[in-house]
């Protein structure tokens, strides 16, 4: 894989406020990195760096192996982004919008416009006004505004917002779709659940520091939190289970109390099914990495 975007060291202040320190991180093509912090975190504050349109205080954005500061039309050649809710005119057709932005770049041709609305499932509908697009049809028109450049990085802040469940499964099948093609793909969301199903990479700002970066299988795993799946937990002869249920309980337990805990069960007569480690969901994980403090 192919590194998309790297983040080195990235600060900003606004007066004499710091809102990030030493932001570090990056994105390799087919990465979905799911980019999450509490409210006031220094998200947006990134983003808006990664795209050019703050200036950097130091460190560096490298976009395809160019610097955002020293070569911002080729580094910023090969991005899409949508932010919030995509702006669309309303009394023009899906079409004409997309006709629009494709004036703004060199060698945009129709078939190209029509393959990306074939892509985005937008076909029977491109030729109507986007007045009577629901929502999720405008993110869509959104993101094949977004890819008429053919980006290699595509970022999206909160691109879930005001999505019904079928808008945001539509949403999420284009993304990994778009991911196996090779993109890498940053997506700031307080859906953690959602970002969960698709994301393979996550990172974690909190007051503007990153507190972690890594795959979403190694943030969520809790060593010591172990599932074990049994005949019967009636009477269980185990101290410390939590989440008991009819057949299988949780314990916090390191290999020498795993150990122990099997003896037990065998002595017990209670025969053993599985026993695993249990993965902390994202939002579980989350909220142990920062403190409790609820997403925004």
């Amino acid at each position: 894989m192919e590194n998309v975007l790297e983040c080195k060291k990235l600060c900003k202040s606004f007066g004499k406020k710091q809102i990030l320190k030493d932001v570090s991180f990056s994105i390799d093509s087919g990465d979905i990195l799911a980019f999450i912090g509490p409210n006031g975190s220094g998200k947006t504050t990134t983003i808006k760096l990664i795209l050019g349109l703050q200036k950097i205080d130091s460190g560096s954005v490298t976009i395809n192996g160019y610097d955002i500061t020293n070569d911002y039309v080729k580094a910023i050649a090969k991005v899409g982004s949508i932010v919030e809710n995509p702006d669309s005119y309303m009394y023009l057709t899906g079409y004409q919008n997309l006709k629009l932005v494709a004036n703004c770049y060199p060698n945009i041709t129709p078939s190209r416009i029509m393959e990306l609305v074939t892509y985005v499932g937008l076909e029977k509908s491109i030729h109507e006004k986007v007045s009577k697009y629901s929502l999720g049809m405008r993110q869509r028109l959104g993101i094949a505004r977004a890819l008429l450049n053919a980006p290699d990085l595509l970022i999206l802040d909160e691109p879930t917002n005001g999505l019904d469940p079928e808008g945001i499964k539509d949403l999420r099948n284009l993304l990994k779709k778009l991911a196996s093609d090779g993109m890498g793909i940053l997506i700031s969301s307080h859906n953690l659940a959602e970002l969960e199903s698709f994301c393979n990479k996550v990172c974690i700002i909190n007051k503007g520091i990153i507190v972690e970066a890594k795959s979403i299988k190694d943030f969520k795993k809790n060593e010591n939190r172990v599932l074990f799946k049994v005949s019967t937990t009636a009477d269980l002869p185990i101290k410390g289970a939590k989440e008991i249920k009819k057949e299988s309980f949780i314990v916090n337990a390191g290999p020498e109390e795993i150990a122990k805990i099997i003896k037990t069960l065998v002595k017990n007569k209670i025969d053993i099914y599985e026993v695993r480690p249990e993965e902390l969901t994202l939002e579980e994980a989350f909220l142990q990495k920062t403190g409790g403090k609820k997403h925004d």
